[in-house]
């Protein structure tokens, strides 16, 4: 296992010095930068060791641009955390379900729906459900993280934890106002993930139905419920975790056009109006702070994966 992260952790860091090439190749653009008076390489490596030391600039705005990232930053993780959540709500049960009854029915009912659904540009399905649930129904709010009005102290950054850990006058209405922002863009960043989920899951399900163990469970009397919740689930599940890293990268990816239609204040919003201002410092800041996070997802699903799934382990020693 050790050796194993080690192994990791060294592309995570071969993988960040180029990131930060692409983010040092941002800066130049500007003519006016400090960086461009240095030779590539020499620019670089000094670039470096500001980013280490944490002077990563100033937004054209004045503010440090770590200061910046720590106020948006956390709107965005919250909202991909409650997608993530949703997706695997949904998605887990439902891709069981077409899992266990590979080539019936509900099967072809569960593949269509996913089909369906990963098909729908979310800026058409976001326009469809602000349509509906807001200007139709009423039910929703249109955009942003919550009313203005209940002033929610900034502890964390994340608005439902700042509330509760707050002694808001009003935090029940302020916990019911950020649920109700958070629905729609919760909805639309999960579509991606969830029929990911559940293509990834049904396909492990039924490799895993097909395995003699699973068929000699069936003959000790144990009923078709038990065996997928003793049994199939728990040899299913380790072999996708992996892949749930790349769906978080996805979300990043979904977020900057959810957050834009929402006017979600998260890194999304805030790198558009950065691009709209050419303010070169923030976007580089941006892209390796949301490179960063992709990149660390993708590594902690890995390492999941391997401490929980025996076969993974049995892989690597084979290919050691």
């Amino acid at each position: 296992m050790l050796i194993y992260a080690i192994r990791r952790l060294n592309l995570l860091i071969i993988t960040l010095l180029i990131l930060t090439l692409i983010g040092y190749k941002i800066v130049r653009i500007d003519p006016l930068n400090l960086y461009n008076q240095y030779s590539f390489w020499f620019g670089w490596l000094h670039y470096l060791r500001e980013l280490l030391l944490g002077n990563w600039g100033f937004t054209l705005n004045g503010l440090p641009v770590t200061e910046a990232i720590a106020l948006v930053f956390p709107a965005t993780l919250e909202l991909c955390f409650f997608a993530l959540v949703f997706a695997l709500i949904i998605g887990v049960p439902l891709g069981t379900l077409a899992g266990v009854n590979r080539g019936k029915k509900l099967e072809l009912i569960i593949s269509s729906f996913t089909l369906i659904t990963f098909s729908m540009p979310i800026f058409w399905l976001a326009v469809l459900l602000i349509m509906v649930f807001s200007l139709y129904l009423g039910w929703l709010p249109v955009s942003g993280r919550y009313n203005l009005l209940f002033e929610i102290p900034n502890l964390t950054g994340f608005a439902l934890t700042d509330v509760i850990l707050s002694e808001h006058p009003q935090r029940p209405q302020a916990i019911e106002d950020i649920l109700r922002h958070l629905i729609m863009p919760t909805l639309v960043l999960s579509i991606a993930p969830t029929t990911e989920i559940i293509k990834l899951l049904r396909d492990s399900v039924a490799d895993v139905m097909s395995q003699n163990y699973v068929k000699a469970a069936a003959t000790k009397g144990l009923s078709k419920t038990e065996i997928v919740l003793r049994h199939v689930l728990k040899n299913a599940f380790p072999s996708i975790l992996p892949k749930l890293g790349v769906q978080v990268s996805s979300m990043m990816t979904f977020a900057i056009i959810t957050e834009s239609i929402f006017n979600w204040p998260g890194i999304g919003t805030w790198l558009l109006d950065a691009l709209s201002m050419n303010d070169y410092v923030a976007v580089q800041a941006g892209v390796l702070t949301v490179g960063s996070a992709v990149l660390l997802a993708s590594i902690f699903s890995d390492l999941a994966a391997y401490a929980v799934s025996p076969l993974a382990r049995k892989k690597w020693y084979v290919l050691k």
